[in-house]
């Protein structure tokens, strides 16, 4: 008897921890804060404009996790039903308003609605720590910016494109993969930060090199465990002279020249970059494996003639699957396509994602994809500046 007693104890009580195990969490705890729009009624940007016929909010919204995404939202001011929405990210290390902000704006004047967005751990959005790496995060700020843009009643959610600067592009690339809503995928500028981090532009770095930025990150997780100073690495230089690289000097161009801005609260000697221990995590980061799985979804990939970041457009360009279009701007460096509105392809960005849809309209006709088309490289269009 007492061992049937027992029995029936523990099987009470492995019910009783499977229950609480399972239960699930309260509409209370998982309850995010409603996003918000608060229009700006300022002009007064330094790194972009806005003109007249288009209207800018603080956009505020939660990504999966909990975390606050922020972003400007550009509206065209005479919008008339839903019209399509484009995604716009910033540079690795950038801020909203450098870069993304400058597309944002051109692109709503042209008719979409657009949202440039402070990505995870920079800018306003939130997480810690600040100027923290994680390329998953990364990209669920895409995936967010899309919850977003869908359930807005002016936005026709089968007509959401997005497009990624510099270090976004690779970021966009790892999003969309698993991201069907997005119609149509954009790179300018594009860094694979993840194979720059492990072996640089041409394999710059060696492996010994690697290895030696991952025992100093590993050996860093002890001094932050314990509370100790946050430390940072890489960014844009803060000094250059005529003997500095042709690519600092063209990154202090932008970053400390006419494209600086420092987020409110933001030390100046933290701009752009990276913290330490977090940056190892683009080790792990791969964003072209499987790039040729967003077809049938079109590609489009911009870069400079001379931008020094040309080889991983090209091998991301080489990689997709069709529909896929490598554009490439005459005399035009990695840089020069962050803000430089006469020599971004701006005709191009705008009808590349208006073609989505006859594009996957034709795939689901035929039943198949362009996937199972070998042999294509695609097209490579040399464009004029505007």
């Amino acid at each position: 008897m007492k061992r049937f007693t027992k029995l029936v104890l523990c099987s009470l009580l492995c019910c009783g921890i499977a229950l609480v195990a399972t239960h699930p969490a309260s509409a209370e705890t998982i309850k995010k804060p409603a996003p918000t729009m608060d229009e700006i009624t300022t002009r007064d940007f330094k790194t972009f404009t806005v003109g007249e016929n288009v209207r800018i909010y603080r956009a505020s919204f939660s990504n999966q996790y909990g975390m606050e995404v922020v972003g400007n939202l550009f509206v065209p001011k005479e919008l008339k039903g839903k019209a399509a929405a484009i995604v716009i990210g910033h540079p690795m290390g950038a801020v909203k308003e450098q870069g993304s902000s400058v597309y944002g704006a051109e692109l709503a004047a042209r008719g979409f609605v657009t949202l440039a967005v402070d990505q995870q751990f920079w800018g306003e959005s939130g997480g810690i720590p600040r100027h923290g790496i994680n390329p998953d995060i990364y990209a669920e700020t895409f995936n967010a910016a899309v919850d977003f843009l869908g359930t807005r009643d002016f936005v026709d959610r089968e007509k959401i494109g997005i497009i990624g600067i510099c270090g976004s592009g690779s970021f966009v690339i790892s999003a969309a993969k698993i991201d069907p809503r997005m119609k149509a995928v954009a790179t300018v500028s594009m860094y694979n930060i993840g194979e720059m981090r492990r072996s640089g532009i041409r394999g710059s770095i060696s492996l010994e090199q690697r290895r030696k930025t991952i025992a100093d990150a590993a050996d860093q997780r002890y001094s932050d465990f314990l509370g100790g100073e946050q430390v940072f690495v890489g960014g844009a230089p803060f000094k250059v002279d005529e003997n500095s690289p042709a690519t600092r000097k063209h990154s202090h161009a932008f970053y400390h020249g006419r494209g600086e801005f420092i987020p409110t609260g933001e030390p100046f000697e933290i701009n752009t970059r990276s913290d330490k221990v977090t940056n190892a995590k683009f080790m792990n980061f791969y964003p072209f494996n499987d790039i040729e799985t967003i077809s049938p979804r079109p590609m489009l990939f911009i870069m400079g003639e001379k931008a020094h970041s040309r080889p991983f457009t090209e091998d991301a360009h080489n990689r997709a699957a069709e529909p896929k279009e490598l554009v490439i701007v005459p005399n035009a460096g990695h840089f020069d396509l962050y803000d430089k509105i006469d020599l971004i392809p701006f005709d191009k960005l705008e009808i590349f994602p208006r073609q989505s849809e006859v594009i996957l309209r034709y795939a689901r006709i035929a039943q198949c994809s362009f996937r199972d088309r070998p042999g294509r490289s695609g097209s490579v269009t040399w464009i004029a500046p505007q």
